[in-house]
């Protein structure tokens, strides 16, 4: 236990070192001003080309924002933020595997499985981080200016973006332990995202893809209920699951 607590504190202030997580923070900070600021200007920048809009017979009338239009921008950004975070941590292996320094951890006793454990936890730890603290600043924002009520469904719609998030951290994992290079990691989960987006167009597959986990305007908006997520949150946790379990054993085999 003293030596998984050690590798997580030694992850952990790479990340510091790195300048990562300062980066990644930044990143979901500037998303969660950026929602409602953009909602907050909308009326102004109609208001500014309305003229212009008015030459192509087009009719600007009074435009009324709320802490919808702010939530709207936060499940198009946080995409965005994402694939931010997918592409500064995605060599938290392989940079590894590419400088020998895991070698020396493991000749001093390490066991594999600690690497994988620590490693996986510093992911979840700085994608729970940025992607509440985006969060939590909109939902303050929006409060101050309007009234978060008006978005149903509100926090379920967040966890299942959420829970996205971790599934796509345990297909960094998994597909770090089976490349050697970078280009692997984001071929693996790119593709494997992709390929569900695929899939997806199918109409009656959606409900069952981790992608359905995405689609939170829906939600807040009340086209979707809840329930109609159900399926595609317990598959996305066995998926992700699976993924994590299978990480260590494939770790365990791989030649450093």
């Amino acid at each position: 236990m003293n030596a998984l607590i050690a590798f997580i504190k030694k992850e952990f202030f790479e990340q510091i070192r790195s300048n990562k997580l300062l980066i990644l923070l930044m990143i979901f900070f500037a998303f969660g001003i950026m929602n409602p600021a953009i909602a907050k200007i909308t009326p102004w920048l109609l208001e500014m080309l309305a003229d212009s809009l008015a030459e192509s017979g087009m009719t600007v009338t009074g435009v009324t924002v709320s802490a919808m239009d702010s939530w709207v921008q936060f499940f198009k950004n946080i995409p965005m933020a994402l694939i931010a975070f997918v592409l500064m941590e995605s060599a938290i292996f392989t940079k590894e595997y590419a400088t020998g320094t895991l070698v020396l951890s493991l000749t001093k006793g390490l066991a594999r499985y600690k690497v994988v454990i620590s490693k996986t936890a510093v992911l979840l730890f700085t994608w729970s981080a940025g992607y509440f603290l985006c969060y939590g600043i909109t939902y303050a924002y929006n409060a101050y200016f309007w009234d978060n009520a008006v978005a149903k469904n509100l926090f379920f719609s967040i966890v299942c973006q959420w829970l996205f998030g971790i599934f796509i951290i345990a297909l960094m994992v998994f597909f770090s332990t089976v490349s050697t290079a970078n280009t692997g990691v984001l071929l693996g989960t790119g593709g494997t995202v992709f390929a569900c987006y695929l899939i997806g167009l199918v109409q009656k597959a959606n409900k069952y893809l981790p992608t359905m986990l995405m689609d939170g305007n829906s939600l807040i908006h009340g086209t979707k209920s809840a329930e109609e997520y159900t399926a595609a949150i317990i598959i996305t946790a066995a998926i992700t699951l699976s993924l994590f379990a299978a990480s260590i054993p494939v770790f365990n085999k791989k030649r450093l």
